[in-house]
């Protein structure tokens, strides 16, 4: 964990409420850790998984729900930030040879720098990114050059009419493992379909290095931080209420 000082560089709408922004001056985050983002006037910073990195800039994706997330989408290039940063425990890749990405919503964010990673082995992953309807489609153009992109959306405006796991369960992927990232319920299909991969989870959190215990989840070893010993969790170990 680093406090660091950064600077928007970018601050610009993908959606009717999701916004992409690009930071420098962080050290290089690893896929599927996060940040904290003070935002001036709210006590708690805003936790976002990093969702690329490139010479000094990482990006992050947030959708706009709250005060603080609409005071985030107003701020011009050139402001300061505190944040926290190489918060979390990662994705486990290093062994993979054929993987297989999937994403819900805003999920994308943390797997979509994964992809970039795998990509950058000369692995070219598939990836299944699963999105409400198509006006909320992002990313389509940077993805399909460097993955194997499906996407889906649950009214069928766009690709495959269904969510993500339905898309799993109609097609027949091979993979060795998967790393997934989005809401409860499409992690708990996740875990359905296969334990073989890895849930990034998300929750609400107070401090973001597991100090407060606020964002712990059950797993088969007891609870756990999401904070710390997370946001990536083995499938198996994770133990969703029924």
């Amino acid at each position: 964990m680093k406090k660091e000082i950064l600077t928007v560089e970018e601050n610009r709408r993908l959606a009717a409420d999701i916004f992409e922004m690009r930071l420098s001056g962080t050290s290089r985050p690893e896929p599927g850790t996060f940040l904290e983002i003070a935002v001036d006037g709210f006590f708690l910073k805003r936790p976002f998984g990093a969702a690329g990195w490139s010479d000094g800039i990482v990006t992050i994706y947030y959708r706009v729900v709250g005060a603080g997330t609409e005071k985030m989408a107003a701020l011009p290039a050139g402001t300061k930030a505190e944040a926290l940063t190489g918060l979390g425990h990662g994705f486990d890749f290093g062994g993979t040879k054929k993987p297989l990405i999937v994403s819900g919503g805003l999920g994308i964010a943390p797997v979509k720098y994964l992809a970039e990673e795998f990509y950058a082995r000369g692995i070219k992953p598939v990836f299944v990114a699963g999105f409400r309807t198509a006006s909320e489609v992002i990313l389509r153009d940077e993805l399909e050059k460097i993955c194997d992109l499906r996407i889906t959306t649950d009214d069928g405006s766009a690709g495959y009419n269904g969510n993500a796991v339905m898309y799993l369960k109609d097609n027949d992927i091979s993979f060795d493992r998967y790393y997934a990232c989005g809401p409860v319920p499409m992690l708990k299909g996740m875990k359905a379909y296969s334990e073989k991969g890895e849930l990034s989870l998300e929750a609400r959190m107070g401090c973001g290095f597991g100090a407060c215990m606020g964002c712990s989840v059950k797993t088969r070893s007891g609870y756990k931080r999401v904070c710390r010993e997370g946001p990536v969790f083995e499938a198996g170990e994770v133990i969703f209420d029924a």
